[in-house]
């Protein structure tokens, strides 16, 4: 016997759960997939990182040795400039310090004796004996005409009659430069 075709008009159709369920099976499965594979993907790529940050940290102790091992050299480099760097600072004052000597002994009067020259970088401080008034007055003005002070005083003055001579003692301060 034949079989007769049979035409069916009626569809059969899924109910939404079963239609969930068939999508989920299918599509869900390949989201899974894909995100493990990103998943593993990032464990991976942590791991070169790691490795990356083991071989940074191997170069930094080897240049912290180098560095280590230039400490003592370098100390010794610095302690050298500031040394080298105070030598010309005190050439210089030293200069300076000549200069002036030069300037207060030019303009000494020839019956004034000094005992003491203090010099610094603010004053100037002389002590000495001299022979008289007007001889301490042209060396007090010619201080102030020579060297532009800021101020000349007189500290202490004592006439030794005994000796014929005035102990005088002169506190120069100097304008600041």
């Amino acid at each position: 016997m034949a079989k007769t075709p049979s035409i069916n008009l009626f569809r059969d159709r899924k109910s939404l759960l079963e239609k969930f369920i068939t999508w989920a099976l299918t599509i869900g499965r390949l989201i899974v997939i894909a995100t493990e594979v990103i998943a593993l993907s990032a464990f991976l790529y942590r791991f070169s990182l790691d490795r990356q940050l083991i071989d940074l940290h191997d170069k930094i102790k080897q240049k912290q040795a180098i560095v280590l091992s230039w400490k003592e050299n370098e100390a010794k480099y610095r302690d050298l400039q500031e040394r080298l760097l105070l030598a010309s600072k005190l050439s210089s004052t030293g200069e300076q310090t000549i200069e002036s000597f030069d300037e207060i002994i030019s303009i000494t009067p020839q019956d004034f004796l000094i005992s003491n020259l203090t010099y610094s970088q603010e004053r100037i401080k002389i002590d000495g004996d001299v022979g008289s008034v007007t001889s301490l007055s042209s060396f007090v003005k010619a201080l102030k005409k020579e060297l532009n002070p800021e101020s000349v005083s007189i500290e202490k003055i004592e006439n030794k009659s005994s000796s014929g001579v005035i102990t005088v003692s002169l506190s120069i301060k100097l304008k600041k430069k």
